[in-house]
């Protein structure tokens, strides 16, 4: 089995004296994580950080095994070593990806996504809205995605403030107010990019994705939100 396809790494560790497992999101072919040669080399070392784009060859001889990759670069990553939060943000983005999606899944919308958010982490003042609708698609790709169109009970599209966390359909201002306490509120910017920023809106955001991702993809496996993004919420919500 041999292919080829643009990449994104979203992981890697050592393995051996100087190789290294790494896992990327390809383009074509969904995850993938392979075995990486000299990964602890001055010229690949850099093509390991989460976020990099890349050129991924990757062989195998059974579909079923852990095949051998090389990696040439492909574009520029964003220079975030001078800004925490925006690192914290783009490794929590690779990391919910890798964790998130199934592996040799074909993705392209969520590699492009993906790729558009990468492109966003150097703008402080929008990333983490991109990065919580980035969230949502991951739902969608997963077919577990929110219905915000209108309102559950009226079917009215207007003054959507609430999300049932039952079914994950939104709820209008007026139908929505007698249980408002029960529903998950919904920021204004998931409904439109034009939506504008309200003081909270990001912590709702994230709480809203972070519980739909708990209950259908981390709940069923007994597993918690990983710990990086609970790190984000928190380190956001400061």
């Amino acid at each position: 089995m041999e292919f080829e396809d643009d990449a994104i790494v979203l992981s890697a560790r050592s393995h051996g004296e100087t190789g290294a497992i790494v896992h990327v999101l390809t383009e074509s072919h969904g995850v993938y994580a392979a075995h990486i040669a000299g990964g602890a080399s001055r010229r690949i070392k850099p093509l390991l950080q989460a976020g990099a784009s890349v050129a991924f060859a990757y062989r195998a001889r059974h579909a079923d095994q852990l095949g051998a990759a090389t990696l040439e670069a492909s574009g520029q990553s964003p220079d975030l070593l001078d800004d925490p939060l925006g690192l914290l943000g783009l490794q929590c983005a690779c990391a919910m990806t890798q964790t998130v999606l199934p592996e040799r899944e074909s993705q392209p919308g969520a590699y492009h996504a993906l790729s558009a958010l990468i492109g966003i982490f150097p703008f402080a003042e929008i990333w983490p809205a991109v990065y919580v609708r980035y969230e949502a698609g991951l739902l969608e790709a997963l077919g577990f995605g929110l219905d915000l169109s209108a309102c559950a009970v009226t079917g009215e599209r207007d003054e959507l403030l609430y999300v049932s966390p039952k079914s994950g359909r939104a709820v209008g201002r007026t139908a929505g107010a007698p249980y408002k306490d029960k529903l998950l509120a919904l920021p204004g910017f998931m409904l439109s990019s034009q939506g504008g920023l309200a003081e909270g809106d990001i912590v709702n955001g994230l709480e809203l994705t972070g519980f739909f991702l708990e209950r259908h993809v981390f709940h069923p496996h007994n597993k918690p939100l990983p710990d990086i993004r609970l790190r984000l919420k928190e380190t956001l919500s400061c």
